[in-house]
This record gives structure tokens, C-alpha cells and sequence, in this order.
């Protein structure tokens, strides 16, 4: 029972934390400023970790490689405590365990693009006229605008946001599938 606390907490924090990490390196991509509360706030909770590794991880074409980086370190972390508190000794599955890592972040990251596209379509239904529907709008644009060239409106809905939710979906499925066959429990 305490293992299965102790997973749930350590999955909820490491989660929370490296969608906050992978979003910092997103709103870097999409140019959205420094001075809304979203960024603020995302800027606040990362720096401690992300500063550093700035000094010795530059940006480059745009690209924020250092929140990056420690979203990948982040996810190391992760996966060897949930390695650990399942009773496995992770150096015996070493590089097993990068691999997982990564498969972690892509997780993270496409748990953010569902979070982000569910809250977006909220907003526009209940308040679109919302501080926060700009920002919204401009994180999940780039996934969004090439499905609206495809997917026709119907009676005026948009439906690009359900078809994105399924493509990430599957994707989420294909990525926990290979997660849990190479460590044998789920991340």
C-alpha cells in the first residue's frame, strides 16, 4: 500500500513538474512574452533548475535547451525512484532506463498538448473571451491550424481540438505500451 502511495505522489510531482519544464521550453518556441502571468508563473517555478544549466547549455535558433535538458533530467529522476520503489535495482537496467526516460517526456509533453487543447476548448465555450484564451491559442496553434485545413467545421464547432485529443491519445497508448514492455510496470 505505502509503494503504491509513494508511486502515485512521486508520479504527480515529477508529472507536474516536467510539463512545466516542457511548456517553459514551449513558450519559448512560440514567442510568447515574458511578462503574462502564465509565463511568469512558469519562469518562477523553473528557474531554480533551469538557470543554472543555462550557464553551460545555451539556446539556440529559438530553442530553450536548457529546460530541455532538465526535463530529461527530470525524468531520469522519475523513472529511477519508480524503479527503486518498485524494488528493482536500476543500475542493473541502466540504459533501459534512458531509454524509458525519454519515452517519459514524450509522455509528459503529449499530456500537456491534451491539457492544453481540453482547457483551451473549455475556455472558448464558457468564457472566450478569457485573459488566458490568447495565450491558449497561441501554445496549441501549431498543432491545431494544420488539422483545421483538414477537418471541416460543422454547424460552425470547431472539431479540430476532438481530432487532435484522438491522435494524441493513440499516441500516449503507443508510448505507454513501450514504456511498460521495456521495464515491465508502468511510468
Amino acid at each position: 500500500m505505502f509503494g503504491e502511495i509513494a508511486r502515485f505522489l512521486l508520479n504527480t510531482v515529477f508529472t507536474l513538474f516536467g510539463a512545466v519544464l516542457i511548456l517553459r521550453a514551449w513558450l519559448q518556441v512560440v514567442r510568447l512574452p515574458p511578462y503574462n502571468p502564465v509565463s511568469n508563473g512558469v519562469l518562477q517555478a523553473t528557474n531554480w533548475l533551469v538557470l543554472p544549466l543555462r550557464r553551460v547549455i545555451p539556446g539556440t535558433r529559438g530553442i530553450d535547451w536548457a529546460s530541455i535538458v532538465a526535463a530529461l533530467l527530470t525524468a531520469i529522476v522519475y523513472v529511477v525512484l519508480m524503479v527503486v520503489t518498485s524494488g528493482v535495482d536500476p543500475l542493473s537496467i541502466m540504459p533501459v532506463l534512458l531509454i524509458v526516460a525519454l519515452l517519459t517526456l514524450l509522455k509528459w509533453a503529449l499530456n500537456l498538448i491534451i491539457w492544453l487543447t481540453i482547457l483551451m476548448a473549455l475556455l472558448s465555450w464558457l468564457n472566450p473571451r478569457s485573459p488566458a484564451m490568447p495565450i491558449l491559442h497561441q501554445l496549441t496553434a501549431p498543432f491545431l491550424n494544420p488539422l483545421r485545413r483538414f477537418v471541416p467545421q460543422v454547424g460552425g464547432i470547431d472539431l479540430s481540438p476532438i481530432v487532435l485529443f484522438v491522435i494524441v491519445q493513440v499516441l500516449l497508448m503507443i508510448v505507454t505500451r513501450a514504456a511498460v514492455s521495456l521495464t515491465l510496470f508502468g511510468i
